[in-house]
């Protein structure tokens, strides 16, 4: 174990990650919901409604719409969670009829972090309601009438949600892990030494153990697609051609990054341990399990560069929002340059001696 100085270093880091980092951000707790109000009485009442909202520790005022339009705009582009709107003459309603409506509108595409999130909301209406019980007799025990809307999963269920990661975390084991062992595994048997004495080039070899496994991950996007409607049901909503499209880039980046930690690696243990290392890592900061909102703000700036991160939000956007490749730019973007990176870095630190 201690002739690869890699090893070590490995067994020292993961525990330390995963007794000191993860439990600072595994949290299953649903807190800093981004929320847009659409306030359509303006009143006094209907203006400490949404003060009382905002001091919450589980919400955030994202912002203050005029119509509900420009919410759902950003309820679609992911910058909102809810949206609540408080009907006109909520606070005449209030007094004449001792109630009023609040309708909110769900992002339900994370069906347990906008049933929590509604929950939550529920209870401080209801706070709020026995608030103005004891300031007012004339308002009723339960003045507010809440009407949860939920979007893009309406049935709350897990599977359309953790499907698409799933899919991401597929292709992370074998297109990432598998080409890294192949290649150490040619260097433990001697092949590798001979293939240095040839004219094969550094771009040649590498491509041509690259090439098997883009195709394999291809047949393996399409297969995944294909059990998950068969046995769940589970359908895209956007369009099919996108889903391989940003598949496609990020089956060349993590391969890329299984090349590396081969092209570093003495044996298949090592290599394996390192992958594993990194893997789980991926995993555990890429939202799959933590919704990222409710990690700290350092952890957030951190997943910027975990390429599993922006994978698994764009399947899950295309699957349950149907969005465009417009509106995903901002995850496609990211994936390029980290694959662009990567397969330079992968080219570079395969040493060649010709």
């Amino acid at each position: 174990m201690f002739r690869n100085w890699l090893l070590p270093v490995v067994f020292i880091l993961l525990p330390f990650a995963m007794m000191n980092v993860v439990p600072r951000i595994a949290t299953q707790e649903v807190k800093n919901l981004n929320i847009a109000v659409i306030d359509c009485d303006h009143s006094t009442l209907s203006s400490r409604l949404t003060q009382k909202l905002q001091a919450s520790m589980f919400f955030k005022l994202y912002a203050v719409c005029s119509n509900y339009q420009t919410a759902y705009d950003l309820l679609q582009k992911g910058k909102v969670d809810f949206i609540i709107t408080i009907e006109n003459e909520f606070e005449h309603n209030l007094y004449r009829t001792g109630g009023s409506d609040v309708m909110v509108t769900v992002n339900a595409v994370n069906g347990m972090k906008g049933g929590l999130g509604n929950s939550y909301l529920t209870q401080i209406i209801i706070q709020y309601a026995q608030e103005l019980n004891r300031e007012n007799r004339a308002v009723s025990q339960q003045p507010v009438n809440i009407k949860p809307r939920y979007l893009f999963n309406e049935s709350l269920d897990y599977k359309p949600y953790m499907i698409p990661a799933l899919m991401a975390m597929t292709l992370m084991l074998l297109v990432g892990f598998l080409p890294a062992l192949n290649v150490v595994g040619e260097k433990e048997r001697g092949t590798i030494e001979q293939i240095n004495v040839t004219p094969v080039s550094r771009i040649e070899f590498i491509l041509s153990k690259m090439i098997p496994y883009w195709t394999i991950g291809i047949f393996i996007v399409g297969f995944s697609m294909l059990l998950a409607w068969k046995i769940h049901g589970v359908t895209p909503m956007g369009a099919i051609a996108l889903v391989f499209l940003f598949n496609i880039v990020y089956i060349f980046t993590i391969s890329s990054l299984g090349l590396i930690v081969s092209n570093y690696s003495d044996n298949m243990r090592q290599a394996a341990v390192v992958m594993f290392f990194f893997i789980v890592i991926f995993i555990l900061t890429s939202g799959l399990i933590t919704p990222v909102s409710a990690m700290p703000y350092w952890a957030q700036e951190a997943i910027k560069l975990n390429p599993l991160y922006y994978i698994m939000t764009a399947m899950r956007e295309i699957y349950l929002k149907g969005s465009t490749f417009n509106q995903l730019i901002s995850q496609f973007v990211p994936l390029c340059i980290y694959g662009a990176l990567a397969s330079i870095w992968a080219v570079i630190s395969f040493q060649k001696n010709n």
